[in-house]
C-alpha cells in the first residue's frame, strides 16, 4: 500500500510539474486502475485491489491477467501508510489532471501522446468509465464527486477527439433518466451531462454545435417525459423535506442542467426537445414555489425564469455574451409566449396568493434578523425576481393584444394583483405611497433589474398609448382618462423616470456611469424615454409638478431640504452619501404623506420658514439638483486638459454647484406672482391621481401653501433638464478626446433637442 501511494505522489508531481514520463504507459496505468466497484473499498477486499503492493513487491493479482510492472520507480521520501480511500481520490485527481493536460494547448505533443496511450489502456483493459458510474452507487460523496469529474472530462475527450459518446455512459444515463424516482444515483446522473455542456460550450472549436448536438441526441427522446415526471412529484410522502440534502441537491442539479441546456440552444443555435422543454411546459413547473423545499431551490427557479426571459440565460456560467437579438432563432418568440401566457394564466389563478417566503433573509456578514423582527423582513430576491418576470410576461402579452380594451383588461388585471401583492409583503420602511414608486422600490438594490423593469414598463406604456390614442382619437376626456389609469397601475415612464434621478440625487455622473457599462441595458432605455420625453413634455411637467407639490404637502420643502444639507456638510458628517443602492429619505420623497418621515413639528417649522425665507429659497434651489455631487463616481478629467478648457468646461465628475443666472431667477419670481386660485384649484384636480385617503390633506392644504407651492413646482423639472444637460456637456468632452466607448451622436442629438425643447417652454 505504501509503495503504491509513493507512485501515485510521484506521478502526481510530474503532471503537475509538465515533464516526461519516463516508464511504459503499461505499468502508469497498472497503478492508475480503480478498484472493480465501491464495494472494494473496504478493508476486507483491499488486498484483492490491482494496484495493491506489499513492501517493494508488485502484487501479482492483475485483472484480465494484465503483466505486473516492474517496479523501476525512484522513490526518495517516505509516506505513511494511506487508507484505500486516500489512494483512490489520488487516482482520480491524477486521471482528471491527465485528461486536462489532453485537452490543453500549452502542453507539447509528445507528452499529449504519453498521457492519451495511458487513458486507452484505462478505458479499454481496466473499463474506467464503468468504475467510475460505479462509484457513484457507494456512500462516499467525496468519491463520487471526483468520480463524477474524471468521468465529464472524459465524455468531453472522447466527443472532442473522436467524435464519439461513451456507450456505456449512454446506457447508463438512459437507465438512470427512466428509473426516475427510484434511481438513486440521478443527482450525479444531471451534474455530469451538466458538466460535459459547459464544457463544449467553453470550448473554441468551430464543431461546438455538431459535437453537443451527438451529446444531446441520445437521449433528448427521453428528456420530455423525465421532465414532466420530476414536476409531477410534490415530495408529500418525506419527512422534512425542506431540509432533505438528497432532494435539495436532486433539484439543484436539475436546474442547473435545465439552464445550461437553455444557453446552449442561445449560443449554439440548437432547437432540441430537451433545450425547449422549459418554455413549452412552465405551466406544471410553477408549482415548485409552493412545494416544501428549501427556499434555495425556489430562488434558484424563479430567478432561472427571469433569465429566460431577460434572455440572459447562463450569464454566469460563461464569459461569452449571448449572440444579439437579430440572430434569434425562429422558435424563440413562440417559446416566450408559451412562457409568459403560461406565467400569466398562473398569477390568475392565484398563483401570487400561494407564493411562500421562507427560509431566513441573506444580510452582509452572515448576520440575522432578530427573532422579533423576522417577519418584517421579506425575501427580496424572490420578491424582485417575480415582479420581474410578471412584468415582462405582461409585456408579452400586451404586445400580442390588438384592441385598446384587450389591452386595457390585461393591463389592470394582472397590476393591480402585482401592487397587491407588493404591498402586503413589502417592509412598513418600502410601503408604497404611489403606485409608480413600486419599481424603485423593489429595485433599489439591484440596478440592472431595476432598468430591464423600466424598460419593459415603458415598453407597455408605448404600446398601450397607441392602442389608446387610437381608440380616443384625440378626445381630451378619453386622455385625461388614460393618464389617470398609468398613475393607478403604476407604469407612468415620467414618474419612474423621476424616482430613479431622485435615487440617484439628480447626479449626472451615475448616469454617465449606466451609459458607460454593458451590464445593464440603460442605453436602450434612456434613448427611449428621451424619444418618449420629446412628444409627451406637457404630461413629464404635470408629473413635475405633482412631485412638487407632494414635497410641499408632506412639509418637506426645497429650503429645509437646502439647509439640512448645507448643515450636514459643514459638520462633516459621513451620514448621507447620495449613493444609489442606499436608501436616504431625501432621495426618494414620497408623493403622499408618510407619519415616519415628516410630524406636526416639522410641518410648522418647514411653512413658518417658508414664509420668513421664501428669497433665499429662489436663490438655493439649483443647489439641491446634485446633493454630495462633488463625490464624483469616476474621476474622467485628464492632465492633458489646458487651464482654460478646464475653466470653460465643467467635468461631469465634479459637477461644481452654481447659483441660478439672472434669466432663471427672473424667471420664478414672475411664476410666484401668480394668484394663489389657479394653483389651488390645480392641487384639487391632481390630488385625485395620489392616495384617495390623502387627497383631501392636498385640496385643503389653502391658498397660502398653495401660493408657496408655486415657486416649487418648476424645482423637479428644473433639475431634471439640468442632470440632463450636465450629461450632454459630459458625453461630449469624452466623445471630442475619444474616451466614449462607443459613438454617441445619436445620443447627443436627443438629448440636444430635449434641452432646445426645454428652453422653448
Amino acid at each position: 500500500m505504501e509503495t503504491s501511494y509513493q507512485v501515485l505522489e510521484q506521478l502526481h508531481k510530474k503532471i503537475l510539474l509538465g515533464g516526461l514520463l519516463e516508464n511504459d504507459s503499461q505499468e502508469y496505468a497498472f497503478y492508475l486502475n480503480l478498484p472493480f466497484s465501491a464495494q472494494d473499498l473496504s478493508t476486507s477486499n483491499f488486498l484483492k485491489w490491482p494496484c495493491v503492493h506489499r513492501g517493494n513487491q508488485a502484487s501479482s493479482v492483475s485483472m484480465d491477467a494484465t503483466p505486473s510492472p516492474v517496479a523501476s520507480i525512484d522513490l526518495k521520501m517516505n509516506f505513511q501508510v494511506s487508507n484505500p480511500r486516500d489512494i483512490m481520490l489520488l487516482q482520480l485527481t491524477v486521471i482528471k489532471m491527465m485528461i486536462t493536460k489532453i485537452l490543453s494547448k500549452k502542453v507539447e505533443f509528445s507528452i499529449k501522446e504519453k498521457y492519451t496511450d495511458i487513458i486507452e489502456i484505462l478505458l479499454k483493459p481496466y473499463e474506467l468509465e464503468s468504475k467510475l458510474i460505479s462509484t457513484f452507487h457507494g456512500s462516499d460523496k467525496l468519491l463520487s464527486h471526483m468520480a463524477a469529474k474524471c468521468l465529464a472530462s472524459l465524455l468531453y475527450l472522447q466527443l472532442r477527439e473522436k467524435a464519439m459518446v461513451n456507450k456505456t455512459w449512454t446506457a447508463f444515463c438512459l437507465k438512470t433518466l427512466s428509473d426516475y424516482p427510484e434511481s438513486n444515483t440521478i443527482s450525479y446522473c444531471l451534474w455530469t451531462l451538466t458538466a460535459v455542456i459547459k464544457e463544449i460550450l467553453k470550448a473554441t472549436c468551430l464543431q461546438r454545435a455538431e459535437i453537443l448536438k451527438q451529446f444531446l441526441t441520445s437521449f433528448d427522446f427521453l428528456f420530455e417525459a423525465f421532465y414532466c415526471s420530476v414536476f409531477s412529484q410534490h415530495f408529500e410522502n418525506y419527512q422534512d423535506t425542506s431540509l432533505n440534502p438528497k432532494i435539495t441537491n436532486f433539484l439543484i442539479c436539475f436546474l442547473d442542467l435545465l439552464e445550461i441546456l437553455i444557453a446552449s440552444r442561445i449560443h449554439l443555435k440548437l432547437y432540441l426537445t430537451c433545450q425547449r422543454i422549459f418554455y413549452l411546459k412552465i405551466f406544471c413547473a410553477l408549482d415548485i414555489m409552493t412545494w416544501p423545499i428549501h427556499s434555495l431551490v425556489k430562488k434558484k427557479f424563479i430567478i432561472l425564469l427571469k433569465r429566460c426571459l431577460l434572455h440572459k440565460v447562463g450569464e454566469d456560467v460563461l464569459s461569452t455574451s449571448p449572440p444579439p437579438l437579430v440572430e434569434q432563432d425562429p422558435y424563440l418568440d413562440m417559446d416566450l409566449s408559451a412562457l409568459g401566457n403560461a406565467f400569466l394564466q398562473a398569477v390568475n389563478l392565484g398563483w401570487l396568493k400561494q407564493l411562500s417566503f421562507s427560509g431566513k433573509p441573506s444580510h452582509f456578514g452572515g448576520s440575522e434578523v432578530q427573532p422579533g423582527n423576522r417577519s418584517l423582513v421579506p425575501d427580496v430576491v424572490t420578491l424582485r425576481a417575480s415582479s420581474l418576470v410578471l412584468l415582462k410576461s405582461l409585456e408579452i402579452k400586451v404586445h400580442m393584444c390588438m384592441s385598446a380594451n384587450e389591452v386595457k383588461a390585461e393591463l389592470q388585471k394582472f397590476m393591480s394583483q402585482l401592487l397587491t401583492f407588493l404591498k402586503q409583503h413589502l417592509q412598513s420602511s418600502l410601503k408604497l405611497h404611489h403606485h409608480c414608486e413600486w419599481l424603485s422600490k423593489i429595485f433599489i438594490e439591484q440596478d440592472d433589474d431595476m432598468l430591464e423593469a423600466a424598460k419593459a414598463s415603458l415598453s407597455i406604456y408605448l404600446k398601450l398609448t397607441r392602442a389608446w390614442n387610437e381608440a380616443a382619437k384625440g378626445m381630451t376626456q378619453e386622455k385625461e382618462t388614460w393618464d389617470h389609469q398609468t398613475h393607478e397601475n403604476g407604469f407612468n415612464p415620467h414618474c419612474i423616470f423621476l424616482f430613479l434621478l431622485k435615487n440617484i440625487g439628480f447626479d449626472a455622473t451615475v448616469l454617465l456611469d449606466f451609459l458607460i457599462s454593458s451590464e445593464t441595458c440603460f442605453l436602450e432605455y434612456f434613448v427611449r424615454y428621451l424619444k418618449l420625453l420629446q412628444g409627451e413634455r406637457n404630461n413629464f411637467s404635470n408629473v413635475c409638478k405633482l412631485f412638487d407639490a407632494a414635497e410641499l404637502r408632506n412639509g418637506v420643502h426645497i429650503f429645509s431640504i437646502v439647509t439640512s444639507h448645507i448643515e450636514e456638510r459643514s459638520s462633516n458628517q459621513a451620514t448621507y452619501q447620495p449613493l444609489f443602492c442606499g436608501t436616504n429619505r431625501y432621495a426618494l420623497l414620497p408623493l403622499a404623506s408618510d407619519s415616519t418621515t415628516s410630524g406636526t413639528n416639522m410641518e410648522q417649522k418647514d411653512t413658518e420658514t417658508v414664509k420668513s425665507k421664501q428669497p433665499n429659497l429662489l436663490i438655493c434651489i439649483d443647489n439641491t439638483s446634485s446633493p454630495g455631487a462633488s463625490q464624483s463616481l469616476v474621476n474622467y478629467d485628464s492632465s492633458e486638459d489646458s487651464e482654460e478648457e478646464s475653466v470653460e468646461e465643467e467635468c461631469l465628475s465634479n459637477i461644481k454647484q452654481t447659483s441660478l443666472n439672472h434669466q432663471d431667477i427672473t424667471k420664478i419670481r414672475e411664476t410666484v406672482s401668480v394668484t394663489g386660485e389657479k394653483n389651488q384649484s390645480y392641487l384639487e384636480s391632481t390630488a385625485s391621481l395620489l392616495d384617495p385617503k390623502e387627497s383631501s390633506t392636498l385640496s385643503s392644504f389653502g391658498c397660502e401653501a398653495a401660493t408657496n407651492s408655486i415657486a416649487s413646482q418648476i424645482v423637479i423639472s428644473y433639475k431634471t433638464f439640468k442632470c440632463l444637460k450636465e450629461l450632454e456637456k459630459a458625453i461630449s468632452r469624452l466623445h471630442r478626446r475619444h474616451l466614449f466607448p462607443y459613438n454617441p451622436s445619436a445620443l447627443l442629438k436627443l438629448l440636444k433637442h430635449i434641452d432646445a425643447i426645454n428652453k422653448t417652454k
